[in-house]
């Protein structure tokens, strides 16, 4: 279990963030238009994925992570959808899987090949049929294999066992959703959604500018907040902390951080006004292992850096990496086991820059003043891409968190099962191979 930070904890005293050179970003990308508070792009070591602006129907791009520079305007693209994509999610248990949603109100699953796209896809590995209206928001389970969670403008909260062969399980989780919202339907849109570090908790906003905790086994709603000071719009754990954290605004459109106890929700625990700004939505990004919080709005060109902590003071400012160019979205966030720990790198951005038609890097690096060696204490052991248990586990009730590994270079990641298990099924997998 990672451990709280202090105020005073050195190894953190200074964050700074290093935007990579347009030789080493992605040009020519036509990002998307859509004005959907989505953050458009996602990572992992092997790939980056971008949604794309296009004439009829949707797409996105994927590239391989280092394929950089001018891309072809021609490039194929994954372009089955015959809606915009509104949102794009690596499978964290296996890099060459994405899912994407669609106006279409599809969820589509598709196999990247291991050089990339070659040419453009069109036919899904599967699509998940079960909204009437566009799909704007989905999540990966985050310790349980093949569970991944759909929201759209039909109300409905749908978790998806996507391993099945032939039908797919689809759980509604709106059922003690929907009384809540019985006299304005319309609020029971969501905003945003974030599973707990183990998966057992759901925690959601909506338009109705509350927060909400809910088991998403049963849809039961566990806490609600009651807060009239904040109006919250975005929400993720803070793993490690035992802490929740929401992004919003107040009554007189000051935008907040707020820090909640997931078991009471009834007052928060720390409250932050930030500016009074005109800018969009403010995206909050976190790392569980540095217990690092970064701030951006859409719009800005700015993000601030931030240390939380259990105790008093709950957030310390660390630094603020500026850019003259507004960012459309910064959702691209490269998992710790894809990052360069030889520069002490902790977090990596994708921003999405219309002007220029731009996708850089951001790195945010810790600095050292031996380079090029692996220090220990900014990588703590961290989540891998190894799944805790299966979907019929978690379904059963189980809950683990997530198969940690260290980031040290040469360290083999440990398996989360039995050695006999895990020789089993590397062989089935590689039977069906092609």
């Amino acid at each position: 279990m990672s451990r709280c930070p202090s105020s005073r904890d050195s190894r953190l005293r200074q964050v700074l963030g290093a935007a990579s050179s347009r030789e080493r970003s992605y040009q020519g990308v036509a990002i998307t238009r859509s004005v959907h508070d989505n953050h458009f792009c996602a990572v992992n070591p092997c790939f980056v994925a971008v949604v794309t602006e296009c004439a009829g129907g949707g797409s996105f791009l994927v590239l391989p992570i280092h394929q950089t520079g001018r891309v072809d305007p021609q490039h194929p693209r994954v372009c089955g959808h015959q809606g915009r994509v509104l949102d794009v999610k690596w499978n964290p248990f296996d890099d060459h899987c994405v899912a994407s949603c669609s106006e279409d109100c599809t969820v589509r699953l598709w196999d990247i090949p291991a050089g990339g796209v070659r040419r453009s896809l069109t036919q899904a590995r599967k699509t998940l049929a079960g909204h009437s209206r566009r799909v704007g928001l989905i999540e990966w389970h985050p310790t349980a294999e093949n569970l991944l969670l759909s929201s759209a403008y039909d109300y409905k909260v749908l978790l998806w066992d996507v391993s099945q062969g032939g039908a797919v399980l689809r759980r509604p989780i709106r059922v003690l959703l929907r009384p809540v919202y019985q006299r304005h339907p319309a609020e029971a849109l969501l905003l945003s959604a974030c599973f707990s570090a183990d998966g057992s908790r759901l925690a959601l906003t909506s338009r109705d500018r509350r927060v909400r905790v809910l088991d998403p086994r049963s849809g039961k709603i566990l806490q609600v907040s009651r807060s009239r000071s904040h109006r919250a719009n975005k929400v993720l754990y803070a793993g490690g902390l035992k802490l929740l954290l929401s992004t919003g605004s107040s009554p007189w459109n000051q935008r907040q951080v707020v820090l909640w106890d997931p078991e009471d929700l009834s007052e928060p625990v720390h409250q932050e006004d930030l500016d009074q700004s005109s800018a969009g939505v403010l995206f909050p990004f976190y790392d569980p292992d540095t217990h690092l919080l970064f701030l951006r709005g859409k719009g800005d060109g700015s993000v601030r850096c931030y240390q939380l902590s259990r105790s008093k003071p709950h957030m310390r400012f660390l630094s603020e990496c500026r850019s003259p160019l507004p960012h459309r979205g910064l959702g691209g966030v490269m998992p710790k086991r894809g990052l360069d720990v030889s520069r002490c790198e902790v977090f990596r951005f994708y921003r999405l820059i219309a002007v220029g038609d731009l996708v850089q890097p951001l790195s945010m690096l810790v600095p050292r003043k031996q380079a090029g060696v692996f220090h220990e204490d900014p990588y703590p052991p961290t989540a891998g891409d190894r799944a805790a248990v299966t979907a019929e586990e978690w379904l059963r009730g189980v809950d683990r968190g997530p198969v940690l590994v260290s980031l040290r270079p040469g360290t083999a990641p440990p398996s989360p099962r039995p050695p006999a298990e895990e020789d089993q099924r590397r062989s089935a997998r590689i039977q069906v191979e092609p």
